[in-house]
């Protein structure tokens, strides 16, 4: 360790690690069997993690450069926390930039060069004494678990080791150095080096000591490095557990290693003697007839005791290590798990806190495992870093499918604003960048190859290709034949097409996707990103979804993406919000593309949930009126864990329920017939079939009766039985008054007005209560969604915000008959005069109104309209809503399978969505009715007519919420308002950067259309 640093090395290609210890598995060990079967906690380590003094420096030259010196004093230094980002605990500002380098615009430099003026740097202190263990000449090294991007490290004085790669550890050995008193440890991190164009992810740009830090002693033998596999045999109900034992130097001569295998309930099932094949390799292999195999769906692991025992028979260190039995292979151009062809629903998850950014805890990975299993998510890809060992664990433990991603992305380096041109992308063909990328690639297998929830190794991602990535691709096959090379770079230059064994594609269309299945494709295909879930997203999902039946070597996807990237942040008013790029003054920036989550920042699930949800589910269910149909499309489990729960509404009440057992094999079907009792039919009105699957008992990630999968038949559901139509009949007579401006309209309670001047409905008044604040209006625009900017939406279709604004009442007719009045008016539109509007309202004896919008436009020349609606305000004081409709959760046209029909309650508030940038939220699709009303029950009922509509109550009107960038830049709530529609564009989702909404979709312009509902007193 004589070895002088230099900063020079922060560009050096050559040198990424300095005295590192060599790459090794991230297995457990204890000195006793009795700690190694009920600790969690190792007592050989002893934990750095908290406060340590720390300097911040704009940049190198401005950096305390003897600060490791014994006697540089640090007391006056603030503090920081570690683990954590130097950005977020007061020392300079995260920045978020998707493809561009951070340094874009400031510093024209290429690789390896880093910014020399704004290279941010942390000189942090730490004073410890070794615990007792550690004492007496033992073996003493020093684990980082996480640091980006470089750092140097230095005890009492002594220069230890240099290291780059921000998310794999990197440890050294101090025994050397420290002294039995007090030892200091300075740690100096750079934000940038070398390594940094290798991390152009998607992402915040932090720095800092991110993951913990341990120091750890070994026993007087220790194995350093253990490599499990398990090998079945070709009818899978047997199989081999084989392990290579790595010794941190030779064993003794006398050494003797043990190894015993339990099941999951402790019960010794086989054992075996581990062999030398030289001093300090040794191998060990035990038959295991008759194996529980490991899955997503049935994650059986055993546990593995490796026994050391030195030559006087003393046992010396024990290490357990789970084992999962399992086989993943490619046969016939399928991925097969366990001899089933596997479907990945999938999302690519980057680790993330709202407050911590990527510093997370226990608690936080443990709420995400739940979560996707909760939602029938069974595979994750780490995009695109490895993750903390503690992730791999949970995945092994609670069963989901891991693409584990190295620490590789260049997009930087060779697309330009989406344009390809990889001039002087890195690492392409230079052979300078090989070693440097290699050891990513070492590390990530080394420490988690012994996890079954892992089954594809992912060269990195978004970084072109050539040889460089070719040959790491060839590592991974030689190191771990047991696993499958993933790549979807080789998409842009298929000379280097073998990197992957998989056809991976980012973002293709469903149509581009079924070319590929279509012309005799020689790799199975996965989407290993797709929709993007930005803002307002995931619409079409299940055009996807629908080809994994279609076509075997379609096997699944991995939505972008899990969890926004957004950071607790304070307004100039002192409250906190979700801040997204540019809140922090960062420049350049990708502003809010950080927010592309089915999860928001808070571990809060979005409505968007929904869908996936449906659409992931491994039981559908056709529901027929007096049947289901079940196919169970899991590939290892029957359904004998779930009760079969079955509920017949009549509109949108409960009129019949029960409960079942149904047994349908993995990959099988079956059907159950409902015996309805004779009295339940024939009552007039909606009738729906629920049918669910629920636990029948608690599990490690859901509580019992929590729904795994449903499905829903709707009969009799023509108008005459969904709506029963207002009676013309009231109490009394119906007085019109036509004055100069208005034309009035009173009965028995109410009270109605309508102006010639304004051009609308003016008031309604039931009992004497005003509903009617801001009068209704025709509306063809939406506030534009993510996906929307990204398609040009206000470029396409602004004529509709237009048209929204301006518009001019051209005619007000009255009709008056027996039972009911019927005031109409008939606009003209700015954009084109081909177009006529007109809303009708039909006033009954009993007060109630019937409203119907028609628009006439088969002239009009026009692009797609986002939205045919009414929209009006009521004072904010009516705010409870109670809906007969799709839900629970909001749903557009393409995202509406997920929802079901039922009667649910929110408020008007909630019904907004928390996406990071205000956007249309809150719809839902197939209104029967829904009450408005105040905390007294009081307000207004809105029923559809002939067909259901859509409605959307909003504390904001749609061009309010268009024109702020954050939601607290949204007015203080005055009003609640009322949107119906005939019909509301979709959401998209296919990308959010131009793809339109699926045509089926669309509103066109040029096609007459007209809707109808009644508003009446509650």
């Amino acid at each position: 360790m004589t070895t002088k640093p230099s900063i020079q090395w922060l560009t050096d290609l050559t040198k990424f690690a300095v005295n590192r210890l060599p790459a090794h598995s991230d297995h457990l060990y204890f000195e006793s069997m009795k700690e190694a079967t009920t600790s969690d906690s190792m007592a050989l380590r002893h934990d750095l993690n908290g406060s340590w003094k720390f300097h911040y420096a704009v940049n190198a030259a401005n950096r305390p450069e003897k600060f490791y010196e014994l006697d540089f004093q640090c007391a006056g230094w603030g503090d920081i926390s570690v683990p954590g980002h130097i950005q977020l605990q007061g020392y300079g500002a995260p920045q978020y930039v998707n493809t561009m380098y951070p340094w874009d615009g400031h510093n024209d430099i290429r690789p390896p060069e880093i910014p020399i003026d704004k290279n941010q740097v942390g000189s942090y202190v730490k004073h410890f004494h070794l615990p007792e263990n550690m004492k007496n000449g033992k073996r003493v090294h020093i684990s980082f678990q996480g640091v980006e991007s470089a750092f140097y490290v230095w005890v009492n004085g002594e220069f230890i080791g240099y290291s780059e790669d921000s998310f794999t550890p990197a440890e050294f050995d101090l025994t050397p150095y420290l002294v039995d008193g007090e030892n200091k440890l300075a740690v100096e991190v750079f934000q940038r080096s070398t390594g940094s164009w290798l991390e152009d992810q998607d992402f915040w740009r932090f720095s800092g000591i991110f993951r913990d830090v341990y120091l750890y002693t070994v026993p007087e033998i220790h194995v350093y490095d253990v490599h499990v596999r398990t090998k079945l045999s070709p009818s899978y109900d047997s199989g081999t557990l084989e392990a290579d034992l790595t010794f941190l130097s030779p064993a003794p001569s006398g050494t003797k290693v043990v190894a015993e295998l339990y099941d999951a309930k402790g019960h010794e099932v086989a054992r075996g003697n581990a062999k030398a094949s030289d001093d300090e390799k040794w191998t060990l292999s035990i038959p295991a007839e008759g194996p529980k195999l490991w899955s997503a769906e049935h994650p059986y692991l055993y546990t593995l005791y490796v026994q050391v025992y030195n030559e006087s028979g003393s046992l010396v260190e024990v290490i357990p290590q789970k084992v999962g039995f399992r086989k993943f292979e490619l046969k016939d151009k399928i991925m097969y798990l366990n001899g089933e062809r596997i479907v990945f629903k999938g999302v690519n998850r980057h680790e993330f806190n709202c407050r911590t950014g990527r510093t997370i805890t226990k608690e936080d990975m443990l709420w995400d495992i739940k979560t996707l299993k909760q939602n029938n998510i069974n595979a994750v890809r780490t995009s695109h870093y490895p993750n903390q060992s503690y992730w791999y664990e949970l995945c092994d433990e609670y069963g989901v499918y891991v693409i584990d991603e190295m620490n590789l992305e260049t997009h930087g380096s060779w697309q330009k604003m989406g344009a390809v041109e990889p001039s002087w992308n890195v690492p392409g063909n230079k052979p300078e960048w090989q070693d440097i990328v290699m050891d990513r690639a070492i590390s990530m297998v080394e420490r988690d190859k012994n996890h079954p929830s892992i089954l594809i190794w992912s060269c990195g991602n978004e970084s072109y290709a050539g040889e460089v990535i070719l040959n790491v691709s060839k590592y991974f096959k030689s190191a771990d034949p047991s696993r499958l090379v993933h790549y979807e770079g080789v998409f842009y230059d298929r000379e280097y097409n073998d990197t992957s064994d998989i056809e991976s594609r980012m973002y293709a269309k469903p149509a581009d996707i079924e070319e590929y299945l279509t012309n005799d494709p020689d790799k199975p295909y996965i989407s290993c990103e797709y929709m993007h879930a930005m803002g307002n997203s995931v619409g079409g999902m299940y055009k996807y979804t629908d080809l994994e039946q279609k076509y075997p070597m379609y096997q699944g996807g991995f939505i972008w993406d899990y969890m926004d990237q957004t950071l607790v942040k304070k307004d100039r008013y002192g409250q906190e919000f979700q801040a997204f790029g540019g809140d922090f003054g960062d420049r350049p920036t990708d502003y809010h593309f950080c927010g592309n989550g089915i999860v928001y920042a808070n571990r809060v699930v979005t409505p968007k949930m929904q869908e996936v949800k449906f659409l992931y589910q491994n039981l559908k269910l056709d529901v027929g009126q007096d049947r289901v149909k079940v196919r169970n499309d899991n590939l290892f489990i029957d359904t004998s864990h779930y009760h079969l729960e079955y509920t017949l509404y009549l509109d949108g009440k409960v009129f019949y329920s029960g409960t079942t057992e149904v047994a349908v094999a993995p990959q099988s079907e079956g059907e159950v017939q409902f015996d309805w009792p004779a009295d339940v039919m024939g009552a007039p009105g909606e009738y729906c079939v629920h049918v669910a699957f629920t636990l029948k008992e608690d599990t490690a990630c859901a509580k019992v009766k929590h729904e795994v999968a449903f499905g829903q038949h709707i009969f009799n559901e023509s108008i005459e039985d969904v709506v029963t139509p207002t009676s013309a009949t009231g109490n009394g007579n119906m007085r019109v008054v036509h004055g100069d401006v208005n034309i009035g309209v009173h009965g028995s309670d109410f009270s109605i007005l309508f102006s010639k001047q304004v051009g609308s409905l003016i008031s309604i008044k039931y009992g004497g209560k005003e509903m009617i604040e801001i009068p209704p209006a025709p509306l063809f625009w939406r506030a534009t969604t993510d996906n929307d900017r990204g398609f040009s939406q206000g470029f396409h279709s602004g004529c509709w915000y237009t048209a929204s604004l301006a518009r001019k009442c051209v005619g007000v007719d009255v009709e008056e008959e027996s039972g009911h009045v019927t005031v109409a008016f008939t606009y003209r539109l700015s954009i084109n005069n081909d177009i006529k509007v007109k809303i009708a309202y039909s006033v009954k004896l009993d007060g109630s109104i019937t409203v119907k919008s028609s628009y006439h436009g088969a002239a009009a020349d026009l692009p797609q309209m986002p939205i045919f609606a009414i929209s009006f305000k009521v004072s904010a004081d009516y705010d409870q809503l109670d809906w007969y409709a799709m839900g629970p959760e909001e749903n557009y046209s393409d995202r509406s399978m997920g929802a079901r029909l039922g009667t649910f309650k929110n408020t008007v508030k909630d019904n907004l969505a928390s996406y990071i940038m205000p956007q249309e939220s809150g719809n839902r699709t197939g209104v029967r009715r829904v009450n408005l009303t105040n905390m007294e029950g009081q307000g207004i009922k809105i029923s559809s007519v002939n067909k259901p509509v859509e409605c959307n109550f909003s504390p904001y009107t749609a061009f309010e919420l268009e024109n702020a960038n954050h939601h607290y830049e949204l007015p203080n709530i005055h009003y609640t308002v009322v949107t119906i529609a005939g019909k509301q564009m979709g959401v998209g989702g296919d990308d959010s950067w131009g793809a339109p909404v699926h045509d089926e979709h669309l509103i066109k312009s040029n096609e007459d259309m007209e809707f109808e509902f009644v508003i009446q007193r509650i």
